[in-house]
């Protein structure tokens, strides 16, 4: 008994001057302990400061100059205090460098129509001119190309993973100050809205301060990544703004380097909700679900077909439809030359129209 209690005093003894030595060695190293300390939290990090996220992406932010542009004679107004922020006389705008070889993505409506483009690289005197290689009216991008190489690129995140309430940063050039930042969050997701002939769809609302000059310029996150490209303020309104999600460009963004467009099918209709007057007017149960035949364009595929005025669309390919944005929808997943099957009521009765779908002009 005295031999094992001896044995467990020097245990206890050696323990005792091992922590003694490591308390002390921690103590007498205040700054080493704290520069560990915080490694070791930037390591689990994933998030920077606004002030480090500026720095490595700021240089692959650019100036846009555009004149000649058609935009300019609507000079970027929309309906219901909805503005596409640019200038009048000459379309200002930003963009972001998307590959090493001096592609930049922007908005379409800062170079719609633009006979001469210019584009200002942070840290350089002299603007690049710039040619335009693909642009999208539908969806609001375009692709320029500069003659240049080795340029600094922005990484670009996943926008379909961003939550109301996440801090985000916007770069641009509003008013011609170049490289402004300002910052705030994600308000929403998903909003539609409509300026001029331009139906956005699924746009993220924000509230970090979009400008006219901001246009095309990166919504980034505090991972130093790209999620929405900045599009349109309320001029009703302050701290609204919308941006496109970068999903969504990057849905596109090869279509348009390599064909110029983007390439999509199309029915060629109009379409309209059913009303209880429209009901009524159509001799139809007010329950009804599907849409009204409006208007049936000229040499379009579904006139082609013999879809005709107040023909009510119930179906596509067997699948019910209640609404437009589901019929658009279902549409555009499907390809150029592909048939679809129309589930239509007319006069009462129900018929079955195959339509080829032709490319969108």
């Amino acid at each position: 008994m005295k031999r094992q209690a001896a044995k467990y005093l020097v245990v206890a003894l050696i323990s005792f001057l091992v922590g003694g030595w490591y308390f002390v060695n921690q103590q007498s190293n205040p700054a080493s302990n704290a520069a560990n300390i915080q490694t070791a939290y930037a390591a689990s990090s994933e998030t920077k400061s606004v002030a480090d996220v500026v720095d490595s992406v700021g240089p692959a932010v650019v100036y846009i100059e555009a004149s000649g542009s058609s935009a300019n004679s609507r000079g970027g107004f929309g309906f219901y205090g909805w503005n596409i922020p640019q200038q009048i006389e000459n379309a200002t705008g930003t963009g972001f460098i998307i590959d090493p070889s001096g592609y930049i993505i922007t908005n379409q409506h800062v170079v719609d129509g633009a006979k001469d483009i210019k584009v200002t690289l942070q840290g350089k005197d002299s603007p690049f001119t710039a040619t335009v290689v693909g642009e999208d009216y539908e969806l609001d991008l375009a692709v320029l190309k500069i003659n240049a190489s080795n340029l600094p690129t922005i990484p670009m995140g996943d926008s379909d993973t961003m939550r109301p309430g996440d801090p985000v940063i916007a770069i641009g050039n509003p008013l011609g100050l170049d490289h402004t930042v300002t910052t705030g969050v994600v308000s929403a997701k998903g909003r539609p809205i409509t300026i001029q002939d331009r139906n956005y769809k699924n746009l993220i609302q924000t509230d970090a301060a979009i400008n006219p000059g901001n246009s095309g310029g990166p919504l980034i996150n505090l991972q130093g990544q790209v999620i929405a490209i900045n599009t349109a303020i309320s001029t009703d309104g302050q701290g609204i703004g919308f941006a496109i999600p970068i999903n969504t460009a990057k849905s596109i963004m090869q279509e348009l380097m390599t064909t110029g467009k983007v390439i999509r099918p199309y029915l060629g209709i109009s379409m309209a909700d059913i009303t209880p007057e429209a009901a009524s007017q159509l001799q139809i149960s007010q329950d009804t679900k599907g849409v009204v035949i409006a208007k049936v364009l000229t040499n379009s595929p579904a006139a082609a077909a013999g879809v005709k005025y107040m023909d009510v669309l119930v179906s596509i390919d067997g699948n019910k439809v209640s609404s437009g944005t589901e019929v658009q929808d279902y549409i555009q997943k499907q390809k150029v030359g592909q048939k679809v099957n129309l589930g239509i009521l007319r006069n009462n009765q129900s018929i079955t129209i195959s339509v080829t779908l032709k490319e969108q002009p």
